[in-house]
């Protein structure tokens, strides 16, 4: 199983943030996108796309599994309501590499089901960008979730601040996920940095 291409793994709403932390030393970048209409959708996802190879950025399109496709994008990211449509054997067919959403064992068995190129647990904290269906999971179950998938990388979401990245990490996590922690800081290039100098420093600590 590869490894994910970063321990950090911003996650946006627009192709200027994938411009702006890329910029800033970020390859791992989830798009995620809500609301838009299907050409300004399109658009955007091309963008984006564009600013991810200007950077060399593996970018994450969360839903749109036949944009990805189309467009080529190097990944997908689905919920586990998105599995109910989303033609599997294409996506594989493609070449696009899949990460799945789980909250719960039922949940993992079904993504384990669907052979993917990694698993995210969450909310590891409460968080307020999402209504969640599921409460805040812990640190402690990515410790489990860990041992339950084995090499499989694991990413780590929801309520995740520069504070928490090294309990992630710690816990098992692969990569670690947040949205507010860099859209919303001051400073997102230089939190961008931040997060990498801890996550370097995380993986120098571990030889």
């Amino acid at each position: 199983m590869s490894a994910l291409p970063q321990k950090i793994y911003p996650v946006v709403d627009t192709a200027e943030w994938v411009n702006r932390l890329g910029g800033a030393g970020a390859r791992f970048i989830q798009l995620r996108i809500k609301d838009y209409s299907p050409e300004k959708l399109v658009a955007e996802i091309r963008r984006a796309h564009t600013y991810a190879k200007q950077h060399g950025v593996c970018l994450v399109l969360n839903d749109y599994w036949q944009i990805a496709l189309d467009e080529g994008i190097d990944y997908l990211h689905l919920g586990q309501e998105d599995l109910d449509t989303a033609d599997l054997a294409a996506i594989r067919k493609a070449g696009v590499r899949l990460g799945i959403s789980t909250h719960c064992h039922e949940e993992l068995d079904r993504a384990l089901a669907c052979a993917p190129d990694y698993v995210a647990l969450g909310p590891i904290w409460p968080t307020r960008l999402k209504k969640m269906a599921f409460g805040p999971q812990g640190v402690e179950k990515l410790t489990e979730w860990k041992k339950l998938i084995g090499d499989l990388p694991l990413v780590a979401i929801g309520g995740i601040t520069f504070e928490r990245l090294r309990a992630c990490l710690d816990a098992g996590a692969d990569s670690v996920a947040a949205v507010s922690d860099f859209t919303l800081h001051a400073d997102p290039e230089g939190q961008v940095k931040r997060w990498l100098a801890e996550a370097d420093a995380e993986t120098r600590a571990a030889v």
